[in-house]
């Protein structure tokens, strides 16, 4: 049992959860806002052993040298790799702390919000910012049936959108490290990245946190006239590049401002950002929330295990 579990920012556990963290913890601190810089974070933590953060605040390895009785970070967000993770990783293994992370949580909402937009776009739905009329991006009202479509990334995310795509007839090639067997069986094409680029109408980005694959080079294979999505928890491109790209005939498709790397750009008129997670739903913050309950009790179990 922990003698302080603190949550130094919301982690969107349901309440019903947050009520069962009483019984792994003495002492239970949940602040309801994000702390504004590290001095903060080390005096929300102050003498805890637990700690809960979500993905929009970074626990450095300065901050944590603040807190020596930390033994157990949970994530309440996607924990992929050291790289990409919002906590010091490296710094925790070496000083004996645990840290877990959570996957596969608020995927379902991201997919529906790409085939939402896409279809928005595609058909030419709703209404621009200044009140005018939508126009069908192919200049008629069109289909995914045969649209070509790339995917950068084919994890979780990626594959459950390519997926819901092939559902609805379009043509789907990938790219990501490895080509994938699973996604070859399933007439999924394995491109380079370039060619992937050239080839398709629509390009979406289902990138790690962190991970820059779009440069100069990669916008000019790219072109224009194209539909770019990015659902990542961050810019999946050289915003310099990005900029110059999107000044032409394109359009990009972001759920949220960490997505699209800066709220000034949501205003370009290119750009379709809603400044909101699509991942971050009632069903998501279930899931999220039971994951990390889950991570809480097997740390617990270990550790009495190993005693």
């Amino acid at each position: 049992m922990f003698r302080k579990l603190v949550a130094i920012e919301p982690v969107g556990i349901v309440p019903h959860v947050e009520n069962k963290l009483k019984q792994f913890a003495k002492e239970v601190i949940m602040y309801p806002d994000i702390p504004m810089d590290s001095n903060e974070i080390a005096l929300r933590i102050n003498d805890a052993d637990a700690v809960l953060l979500s993905y929009t605040t970074t626990l450095d390895a300065e901050t944590l040298k603040k807190c020596p009785n930390v033994q157990y970070i949970g994530m309440c967000c996607l924990l992929y790799s050291p790289e990409s993770a919002n906590v010091d990783i490296r710094y925790a293994e070496k000083n004996g702390i645990t840290v877990t992370g959570i996957r596969d949580y608020g995927d379902e909402g991201v997919v529906e919000y790409v085939i939402s937009e896409l279809v928005r776009c595609l058909h030419g739905f709703g209404a621009n910012d200044n009140g005018t009329d939508t126009k069908p991006w192919f200049g008629m009202p069109s289909e995914i049936t045969g649209l070509k479509t790339g995917i950068i990334g084919l994890g979780k995310v990626g594959g459950m959108t390519a997926d819901a795509l092939k559902f609805f007839g379009a043509e789907i090639s990938y790219f990501s490290r490895s080509e994938k067997e699973e996604a070859n069986a399933k007439g999924f094409r394995y491109m380079d990245l370039n060619n992937l680029l050239s080839y398709n109408d629509v390009i979406i980005c289902c990138l790690n946190k962190n991970t820059v694959l779009l440069h100069n080079e990669q916008f000019n294979h790219l072109g224009n006239r194209k539909i770019l999505f990015n659902v990542g928890l961050s810019p999946a491109w050289d915003r310099e590049a990005f900029e110059k790209w999107i000044k032409e005939d394109n359009i990009c498709f972001c759920d949220s401002f960490e997505a699209l790397g800066s709220i000034e750009l949501a205003n370009h008129p290119n750009v379709k950002c809603m400044g909101v997670s699509s991942g971050r739903t009632k069903q998501a913050f279930e899931r999220l929330s039971e994951k990390v309950l889950k991570n809480i009790e097997e740390f617990i179990q270990n550790r009495k295990y190993h005693q």
